[in-house]
């Protein structure tokens, strides 16, 4: 989910010891900390079986579905329930992996701090929101608002890091974005018919995703340890909170209905722990600028399976908001085409 979009940055960046700029960073494939010039080169000469077009539209797919997966978990299950199986078997897989590839946990008690704090923001919190939300809103809305992260976190990010300079095309592509999500809403109608709890939930769902970027790449950036012991230990340690909340404030389930289980099972495994191992293989291969390209089909898949498998209603303003959303996300994302060498650098 839009876990893609901080997972990608954090991919991109954790590796990095100087402060970059950001097309810089964004040009930039991510490396291992350890990784010399040689293993890179043996490394670059090993190509995947499946393209990397491929993979991408096998991730757009399963994190598009994602939403879908939550709707169908919270018909059996308690949205805590949901959310700890997610993210126990996502660990599952990402543990697996870790196994692998002969991968160490981090070491260090300040790391591991951070991690749990990382954890929080950027898987336990935001997908119980999102739980939460789908209780009460459409998995096509709960989607939607998911794309709002990209503009969030450009708006965080021009507070927060001194290096994002607030240029005439980024705060133009923040005024579009959140006019699509007005859009979305049906604000010129009093926002009718729209549950704004649940709405309000989904949107503060994706605001936690830059909040935990920022949050990262402020404390994590330049550890040393790799990106999957990285994100291993961090889905560990939000399956860890989730374990501690649920029990208090959901219980535990009296029955073990098949097709719920079955959704919250590949929510986990799929959209979670595979998608993030794919995810890390797109950014070593492509660079984080195009593998976060997943983030603008990620709506569109969700409102076709929310429409089509669940039978959602929709609306002309709800295709219409989420185009502008997508628009206004992509001009924050885009960068200037450089000048010649001659020529002054474009002002902000």
């Amino acid at each position: 989910m839009c876990y893609e979009v901080a997972q990608a940055r954090l991919a991109a960046m954790s590796t990095a010891t100087p402060p970059r700029s950001p097309s810089t960073t964004a040009a930039s494939p991510a490396t291992s900390p350890a990784t010399s010039p040689a293993t890179s080169a043996a490394a670059s000469t090993r190509r995947p079986a499946l393209d990397w077009r491929v993979r991408f539209a096998v991730l757009s797919l399963v994190w598009g579905f994602s939403f879908l997966l939550i709707k169908v978990g919270t018909d059996g299950y308690a949205p805590f329930q949901v959310t700890f199986g997610r993210l126990f078997f996502g660990t599952a897989v990402l543990a697996v992996a870790m196994a692998v590839k002969r991968e160490r946990l981090p070491r260090g008690a300040r790391t591991w701090l951070h991690l749990a704090v990382a954890a929080l923001l950027l898987n336990a919190l935001p997908f119980s929101l999102f739980a939460y939300s789908e209780l009460t809103i459409p998995s096509t809305l709960a989607g939607i608002c998911n794309a709002t992260s990209p503009l969030w976190g450009m708006a965080l990010s021009l507070v927060a890091l001194s290096e994002d300079r607030p240029t005439r095309r980024r705060v133009a592509g923040l005024g579009l974005g959140f006019l699509g999500v007005l859009t979305v809403l049906g604000a010129w109608q009093g926002f009718h018919g729209l549950d704004l709890k649940g709405t309000a939930m989904a949107l503060l769902a994706s605001l936690c995703y830059p909040i935990g970027w920022i949050y990262v790449r402020r404390t994590l950036a330049g550890s040393g340890h790799s990106n999957l012991s990285l994100i291993g230990s961090q889905l560990g340690l939000a399956t860890v909170q989730l374990a501690l909340v649920t029990p208090v404030f959901a219980g535990f389930p009296t029955s073990f209905p098949a097709v719920p289980l079955l959704a919250v099972a590949a929510l986990g495994a799929l959209g979670t722990g595979f998608a993030v191992l794919v995810q890390y293989g797109l950014v070593n291969e492509v660079g984080p600028t195009t593998a976060q390209m997943v983030t603008y089909f990620i709506p569109v898949i969700a409102t076709a399976a929310g429409v089509l498998l669940l039978g959602e209603s929709l609306s002309w303003n709800t295709p219409v908001g989420a185009a502008i959303v997508l628009a206004g996300a992509a001009l924050t994302q885009s960068r200037p085409r450089r000048r010649a060498a001659a020529a002054p650098a474009e002002q902000p």
